[in-house]
C-alpha cells in the first residue's frame, strides 16, 4: 500500500511496506509497470546553469504545491551556486517507489512520519544526517516519534521533522460560550459534559464512521493517553500484548457511542464535517486536518479544540500529534553539502512560516511560530512538548485496523472487547510475522553481545 498525505489519509491508505532493495522490485514492480509510461519524473523549475549544483526534492503533498513554489523561488533567488527543484505531484509515493525501482533517486524526499518512513529506512535508503545542526532545534517529541518508528534501533538521525498536525476534540466555541460549558480535563469531566450537553437537547458528538478511517480519530486520541507510545515495539519484543495495553482504550471509545448521532455508520467524513459546521453537534473528535473542510461549509464558524481527556488526571493526558512532513536525504546523493544547505534554508523561521501560512499545522521546530486559532486549546501542550504520535502510524495497512474498530463498535455482545482485542493480537502477528522475527533476532543479538 502507498502512504498518502493527510488529505489522502482520509482514504485510510497508510501502511507498512516491508521491503529491502530487492524486495522493492519484487513487491511493487508489477503494480507500477502500468504507470511507468505515463509518469512525468521531471521537476517544475526552469533549466539551471550547468555550473551550479542541481538539488531535486520530491514531496508527497500535492496540496502544498503553492507553498513549495514560493519556497523554491525564494531559495533560487538567494543562491547562485545551487539550483533547487521541488516537485509535489499527485501519487507522489507511487512515483517515488517507481523511481526507487529504477535506482533513480532524488536528493531529498518529503514524506510523513509513518510506516513508509519506517520501510524506507529499513531498506537503507536514507543518509544519516546526525551532523546537521538544525536537528538540535527540533522539538524532542518529534525526534522521539521518528526513533519509535524504527523497526530496530538505528544509530543516527535520518529525518528532519518539519510540520505536524494534531487530533483531539474540536468544539463549537459559540455554543460552549452560550451554555457556559467548561472544557473538560479528565475522563470523568468529559463524560459529565456529554451528559450536560445532551440534557440541553443538543447532540454532544458527531463521528461519521461510514468511512472506516474516521474510527481511528477517537481511537488514536484516546490511545496516546492510555497506552505507551512505543506499545507496538513492546508487542514485537513480546513484552506485552494489545489485549493488555488497549483494554481501556477499547472500553472508552465504546463509551462514547451513546453521545453520537444515531447510527454513525450511515454517515461519512464529509457528512460529519458538514453536520458539525451546521451546529448539529457541540463537539467533533477529529484531527486538525478537518478544519478546512468544516470551514468550507461554514467560513464564519468559531472553532476551538482540546486534548482528549482520556485519563483521570490531567497530568497524564498528552496531545495526539504526528509528523505530517519531514525531509529525508537519499543515501545515494552525490552533493551532500548542497543538500545540507537546502535543509538549512528550509529550517529558517521565515521559510517555515511560508509553509504554515499555506497549510496550517504545527512547526516541528522550537520557536514562537503561529498556531492556528482553532488549536488554541492545545497550545500549552504544544509549547510544553506534551505530545505522542498517532498509534496507527505503526499499523500495517493490510491489517485494516480501522475496519476492525468499526466491527467492534457495531458488536453489542457482552464480550465484544475480548473478541476485538484477541483479534488485534492475532492479526498483528499475522501481518508482522517477518518484522517480529527480525526484532527478536536483533534483541537476541544484543543479549549475546553483552
Amino acid at each position: 500500500m502507498i502512504n498518502l498525505t493527510k488529505t489522502e489519509e482520509k482514504m485510510n491508505a497508510k501502511g507498512v511496506w516491508n521491503m529491502s532493495k530487492k524486495g522493492i522490485v519484487r513487491n511493487i514492480s508489477l503494480m507500477l509497470a502500468a504507470v511507468l509510461g505515463t509518469v512525468n519524473f521531471g521537476g517544475c523549475g526552469e533549466e539551471a546553469s550547468s555550473d551550479r549544483a542541481e538539488v531535486e526534492m520530491v514531496c508527497y503533498k500535492p496540496e502544498a504545491v503553492k507553498a513549495f513554489e514560493k519556497i523554491e523561488a525564494r531559495f533560487n533567488e538567494t543562491h547562485d551556486d545551487i539550483h533547487l527543484t521541488i516537485s509535489s505531484p499527485n501519487e507522489a509515493m507511487t512515483i517515488l517507489k517507481t523511481r526507487f525501482i529504477r535506482e533513480d533517486y532524488p536528493d531529498i524526499i518529503g514524506i510523513g512520519g509513518d510506516s513508509n518512513y519506517s520501510n524506507f529506512l529499513d531498506a537503507d535508503l536514507f543518509l544519516d544526517i546526525s551532523e546537521l545542526e538544525e536537528l538540535e532545534q527540533v522539538k524532542k517529541s518529534y525526534l522521539q516519534m521518528d526513533k519509535e518508528l524504527e523497526f530496530v534501533p538505528q544509530e543516527g538521525a535520518y529525518a528532519l521533522p518539519y510540520a505536524a498536525n494534531a487530533a483531539g476534540v474540536l468544539y463549537n466555541k459559540e455554543m460552549f460560550q452560550k451554555y457556559g460549558w467548561e472544557i473538560p480535563e479528565t475522563w470523568e469531566e468529559f463524560m459529565t459534559l456529554c451528559n450536560e450537553i445532551q440534557s440541553c437537547g443538543i447532540q454532544p458528538l458527531y463521528f461519521g464512521f461510514k468511512d472506516t478511517w474516521t474510527c481511528l480519530a477517537p481511537w488514536n486520541a484516546l490511545a496516546v493517553g492510555l497506552a505507551d507510545s512505543d506499545i507496538c515495539s513492546q508487542v514485537n519484543r513480546e513484552e506485552t500484548t494489545f489485549k493488555e495495553a488497549y483494554r481501556e482504550t477499547a472500553e472508552k471509545i465504546k463509551a462514547l457511542l451513546p453521545y453520537a448521532e444515531e447510527n454513525p455508520y450511515a454517515y461519512s467524513y464529509n457528512d460529519a464535517c458538514t453536520a458539525f459546521a451546521r451546529g448539529e453537534s457541540a463537539m467533533y473528535p477529529i484531527g486538525s486536518y478537518a478544519i478546512p473542510q468544516i470551514k468550507s461549509v461554514n467560513p464564519d464558524m468559531k472553532i476551538d479544540s482540546f486534548v482528549f481527556p482520556a485519563n483521570d488526571s490531567e497530568k497524564e493526558n498528552v496531545l495526539n500529534s504526528g509528523i505530517d512532513l519531514q525531509f529525508c536525504v537519499m543515501k545515494n546523493t552525490e552533493q551532500k553539502e548542497a543538500v545540507y544547505e537546502v535543509l538549512r534554508f528550509l529550517y529558517e523561521d521565515e521559510v517555515i512560516q511560508i509553509y504554515l501560512e499555506d497549510q496550517g499545522g504545527i512547526a516541528c521546530k522550537e520557536g514562537d511560530f503561529s498556531i492556528p486559532s482553532e488549536l488554541t486549546g492545545m497550545k500549552e501542550y504544544i509549547r510544553n512538548d506534551r505530545m505522542a504520535d498517532f498509534q496507527d502510524h505503526h499499523y500495517p495497512s493490510e491489517m485494516s485496523v480501522d475496519a476492525m474498530i468499526q466491527t467492534y463498535l457495531l458488536d453489542e455482545s457482552d464480550n465484544s472487547a475480548d473478541k476485538f482485542l484477541k483479534r488485534f493480537d492475532t492479526e498483528w502477528k499475522r501481518y508482522n510475522r517477518d518484522l517480529i522475527r527480525k526484532v527478536q533476532e536483533y534483541e537476541k543479538g544484543m543479549e549475546d553481545a553483552q
